[in-house]
């Protein structure tokens, strides 16, 4: 089934232990798009860019089924940019530099054919933005997943809220679900979270995997992991991406599903920060994917006797 994303398509400047990666591609909605891509039949990407984003990149995205008839191109303008540096355990980052450029403007316009899509995602922009698309849906779609950040908490916080009422899985990390319950054990963060409107919540831990609640019912999945990891930058939209592309290719929104969708995304994060942007994402096979599932199942199966 269609999925629909809507974010940033951006330029990122990254700094790691491992490198730095100049004028690198970035943004929410890239990451999520290519990722969702390889788990379903159609992607349709609401964003904004320059007339400096690449041509090489469009063409590499709409290879993969992804549809931009939302994606808005600004003559002489210049894409959302973002710089950061990680720290040596990549745990935490700095930012360096943030230019907003086209995006400061977006006015997202779903094109007729978009607005009865089934499953729609959210990517970290201004609750306003968010809110604009959820009012251009024709019907109710089969699942509404959404994301954001501490800036809008802080920022726009009762704006922010009537979104999250709207929505039917938020997809935050750890230090967020804090803050937006006021909770710091994140079972009660999440009782509390859940009240505010979604049937579910996803809490993103990092290193320490992610966390699945549906009312009394948790699930915990552990990430991967790995020898090296190169560039974190994508992973959390990466995750969503795998997610909700998982989640559009079976149309199912059980818990049980959903448990599924959440090995997916982060079966494919697992594989985002092994290179540098979204490197990893050009070239995967369903193989690989699912042999990065595999190693997921091997990690916590086990018999009790």
């Amino acid at each position: 089934m269609s999925l629909l994303a809507v974010g940033t398509v951006a330029f990122d400047d990254i700094q790691t232990p491992y490198g730095h990666a100049k004028m690198a591609i970035g943004g929410a909605a890239t990451y999520f798009s290519l990722a969702a891509s390889y788990l379903t039949s159609e992607v349709r990407l609401v964003s904004v860019i320059g007339d400096d984003f690449p041509e090489e990149t469009l063409n590499l995205m709409q290879g993969k089924g992804i549809d931009l008839q939302g994606l808005q191109k600004i003559e002489g303008g210049k894409s959302f940019f973002w710089a950061g540096r990680y720290h040596q355990d990549m745990n935490g980052r700095d930012t360096l530099d943030t230019q907003l450029n086209v995006l400061a403007d977006f006015n997202p316009i779903l094109p007729e054919s978009y607005r009865t899509t089934p499953y729609v995602m959210l990517g970290n922009l201004t609750p306003g933005v968010q809110k604009q698309v959820l009012d251009q849906l024709e019907g109710q779609p089969n699942l509404i997943g959404m994301d954001t950040m501490n800036f809008w908490m802080d920022a726009a916080l009762d704006e922010l809220k009537e979104v999250i009422k709207r929505v039917d899985v938020l997809i935050i990390n750890d230090e967020e679900a804090r803050q937006l319950s006021g909770e710091y054990a994140l079972v009660k963060a999440a009782a509390h979270i859940q009240k505010m409107g979604p049937r579910f919540l996803v809490i993103k831990k990092g290193e320490h995997g992610a966390l699945l609640f549906e009312g009394d019912r948790m699930f915990y999945a552990p990430a991967l992991p790995l020898a090296e990891v190169f560039d974190p930058t994508g992973a959390g939209d990466t995750f969503a991406g795998g997610f909700m592309g998982y989640i559009s290719r079976t149309e199912d929104t059980s818990f049980e599903n959903m448990k599924r969708a959440v090995i997916y995304g982060s079966a494919m994060a697992s594989i985002c920060v092994e290179k540098f942007s979204i490197e990893r994402l050009k070239q995967l096979s369903l193989s690989q994917i699912e042999d990065r599932i595999q190693r997921f199942v091997d990690l916590v199966q086990f018999e009790q006797k």
